[in-house]
């Protein structure tokens, strides 16, 4: 938080500690003497330190934090020879192995304390920084990530420069709170018993999304305004919802909040042109405006009005990096849809509105994928990638339909609404 927690309210503070208590108890669900790594910025040192209280009262082993101040990350990409922008130190990899290792829970808090800090920087040089992190990291996100060895949840927090631009009338302390009331309300945490709440709102998802598995979907279409769009999808696919297992058995949240029910496309069945119905940031720089045709699975053309340089650079990353990873369906019954907002945070905007992310795919979203070989998944075309940005592409104008492998034709959303058996 900007400011010291002794100068809110009570009442604030309380809905604060609900807050962090949800995180550690059902976000990553800490476990008696498990290791606990936090990376967040360092603006949010107050919101950290109720965490880690948390975690320590649930009988968390140890607590790692990682501050982190994004002007040092502006000042590397400003003066760092371009030659050091991928040089990692050893220990960074192997910070990350040994999460994987022991099981560790690892939480990200975002929140930018400074939105725009590379938005003014050669789109490239902040490419090879984020290209060299996840490089070093690679373990981490695919077998921790990705087969879900960790216990992994992200969420976000208030900061006064965030929250002036989604509430642009308001200025400083006064925007900062009404975002995080936001947060508390999109979170469940505004009143008691929200753990329950949580617990039948998983439920809801898991629900929602084994129907759509058992559907044995051939490929999702988005119609409407400026999108015409086709996605593929394996027979082996699967759709997933709420919480995550990790193979020793604990639950755990990975996102909160959470809206959607996603699955893994075959990426090379990608057909149409779509239009993003909201603004998103890549490697610092937002994309505004941005419509995308896709040809024979790969993003053929696209234009924005706004980051079209920066995109660039990022589709360019690697092979993989402008195809298909994901497909999710979000109905705008989503409290981050219902708040009227656009927050410029894709954590919080994909809980929005149905999205599709360029990048890496989720073996865990193909039926046996886990255990698969790269060379098995990719024959499915699962996508393999550095890079993963989700495109919000739905709204109340939208409609989805599924078109089963007999090919008959079911509605799933109708002007961004689920329908029939859906709308539970």
């Amino acid at each position: 938080m900007h400011n010291d927690l002794d100068n809110y309210s009570q009442a604030f503070r309380g809905r604060l500690e609900r807050y962090a208590g949800l995180v550690v108890a059902y976000g990553l669900n800490v476990q008696p003497g498990q290791l606990v790594n936090i990376s967040s910025e360092v603006v949010h040192r107050s919101f950290v330190g109720l965490i880690v209280e948390a975690a320590y009262k649930r009988g968390a082993g140890y607590v790692n934090v990682e501050l982190v101040d994004p002007l040092h990350v502006r000042g590397r990409v400003l003066q760092s020879r371009p030659e050091y922008l991928s040089a990692l130190p050893a220990f960074f990899s192997a910070k990350f192995s040994e999460f994987v290792d022991v099981g560790a829970a690892n939480l990200k808090i975002l929140g930018p304390e400074h939105p725009d800090y590379l938005s003014d920087l050669d789109p490239a040089a902040v490419n090879d920084v984020r290209k060299a992190t996840y490089a070093a990291a690679k373990r981490f996100y695919s077998d921790g990530i990705g087969k879900s060895k960790v216990q992994w949840c992200v969420v976000a927090a208030a900061t006064p420069a965030w929250a002036e631009k989604i509430f642009p009338h308001l200025r400083g302390r006064e925007a900062e709170e009404s975002l995080w009331e936001e947060i508390f309300k999109i979170c469940r945490v505004d009143r008691d018993g929200y753990v329950e709440r949580w617990r039948e709102h998983n439920l809801r998802l898991k629900r929602r999304a084994e129907r759509l598995t058992s559907l044995r979907i051939r490929e999702l279409r988005f119609v409407g305004p400026g999108t015409d769009l086709t996605v593929g999808l394996s027979p082996k696919a699967l759709f997933k919802g709420g919480t995550d297992r990790t193979p020793s058995g604990h639950e755990f949240e990975p996102n909160l909040p959470t809206e959607e029910c996603f699955t893994t496309p075959d990426w090379r069945r990608t057909e149409g042109v779509v239009t993003a119905t909201r603004p998103f940031y890549v490697n610092g720089r937002l994309v505004k405006d941005l419509i995308i045709t896709f040809k024979n699975g790969l993003i053929s053309g696209f234009s924005c009005s706004e980051g079209a340089a920066t995109l660039e650079s990022y589709l360019k990353s690697d092979e993989g990096a402008n195809r298909l990873g994901e497909v999710a369906l979000v109905g705008i019954d989503s409290p981050v849809f219902e708040s009227g907002l656009t927050f410029q945070e894709i954590l919080y905007d994909e809980n929005a509105a149905c999205h599709i992310a360029v990048g890496s795919a989720y073996k865990g979203c193909i039926d046996g994928g886990a255990d698969m070989s790269d060379d098995d998944c990719a024959a499915l075309g699962c996508n393999s990638s550095s890079v993963h940005t989700d495109i919000m592409i739905s709204n109340e104008e939208i409609d989805v339909q599924a078109v089963l492998e007999g090919g008959d034709t079911l509605d799933l959303l109708v002007r961004g609404r689920w329908v029939g058996e859906f709308a539970i």
